[in-house]
């Protein structure tokens, strides 16, 4: 098993964070098992300049350094308006690589934005903590039963979700019939670990009558998209009907304010954008595996358990970079043996508990708040 460089103070804080979410649920966990699972899981490593998963490269520009992520069949064809050409080749980062160097990092991250692409310019966003707004009547209570409406995908989200699932919540995966998550079409591993233990329902999201059904009744929602897609639908937080305690918790890459809500970011560029890397030789080098992700799980699960404890009622924006950036230091990078998680339950088959759903459903709008 190759090796994973994260620094002993990032272990360190991510454990608080962790210990905070146990002492308001009594579930404990293991950061360490959090930051290095899907390295363990899949049996990789970032290799300085390439991150584990393979798809995210630190580029040496004319002023600095930048990430760019190119892991969607979107981004690969969006290559050529990005360099400019006509064509690219079967493995475009040798030219992007070229064309990055004779670049400064904003123009790059301007471009490459404009596309759509995920994109960081090193230690662009400074840490901050999460934006946390009033939105409902307050109501005390714990985990333990309250039904989630886990709209999120890939990492971020689905982690905080599991780790609410530990607390005995009921988590419902919520996922687009035509676009389920990305990670059902990898490793069944690393999607069992995140949604094992969640029901399954699969909903249409051009028809949002069903999702906003169960929005209505949850008492924690997780999203991860960026805010207008929700909004347009008439499922943000300010369309669906108030419930007393209900906790609305939004991951975004790069926060929600201005032209930054539309940025899109994974888990290795954000953690490149907070400044989150080690440095060998002079150069910037991926610090963990896509270690924005899992901070930020980590971080919002505590946050719902908190605001949970306090009687809810609110909002909870997170930005993934900003989260990453909270972890800079100057510590060196150590070797550190990614973790494997205990096997848990396997994940549900996409839309396999929609009756169940639906049931739990019209049973909350029946009872009283």
């Amino acid at each position: 098993m190759a090796p994973l460089a994260i620094p002993r103070d990032l272990l360190r804080q991510a454990q608080a964070v962790a210990d905070v979410f146990t002492a308001h649920t009594r579930v404990a966990v293991d950061a360490a098992e959090l930051l290095t699972g899907r390295a363990a899981l899949l049996g990789i490593a970032p290799k300085r300049q390439i991150s584990a998963g393979g798809a995210t490269r630190l580029l040496a520009t004319g002023d600095g350094w930048c990430a760019l992520t190119l892991s969607r069949a979107d981004d690969i064809e969006a290559i050529p308006a990005l360099l400019q050409a006509d064509s690219a080749d079967d493995d475009p980062w040798p030219a992007v690589r070229d064309w990055a160097a004779g670049n400064s990092a904003a123009e790059i991250a301007e471009r490459a934005r404009l596309l759509g692409l995920p994109v960081a310019v090193l230690g662009e966003t400074p840490p901050a903590p999460p934006a946390v707004s009033p939105g409902w009547p307050t109501r005390t209570g714990s985990l333990a039963g309250a039904l989630v409406a886990d709209l999120s995908s890939m990492w971020a989200g689905p982690l905080c979700g599991q780790l609410l699932a530990r607390a005995g919540a009921t988590v419902v995966k919520v996922e687009s019939s035509s676009r389920p998550d990305g990670t059902r079409g990898g490793a069944p591993e690393f999607f069992d670990w995140m949604n094992g233990g969640k029901l399954s329902y699969a909903v249409e999201f051009d028809d949002p009558r069903d999702l906003a059904a169960l929005l209505q009744v949850a008492d924690v929602v997780i999203e991860a998209s960026r805010p207008a897609a929700l909004a347009r639908r008439g499922l943000g937080p300010d369309a669906v009907a108030a419930r007393p305690g209900r906790i609305w918790l939004r991951i975004t890459g790069h926060g929600t304010e201005g032209e930054k809500a539309d940025w899109v970011a994974f888990g290795d560029d954000a953690a490149v954008s907070g400044g989150l890397v080690g440095y060998r030789q002079g150069a910037p080098v991926f610090s963990g595996d896509a270690i924005a992700d899992p901070l930020t799980g980590l971080h919002a699960a505590a946050a719902v358990a908190d605001s949970r404890n306090r009687g809810g009622g609110e909002l909870i924006e997170f930005s993934m970079a900003a989260v990453a950036a909270g972890y800079r230091c100057s510590d060196v990078d150590i070797d550190v043996v990614p973790v494997r998680p205990p096997a848990g339950l396997p994940g549900r088959d996409l839309g396999a508990d929609n009756d169940a759903v639906r049931r739990l459903v019209a049973e909350r709008i029946d009872a009283p708040c």
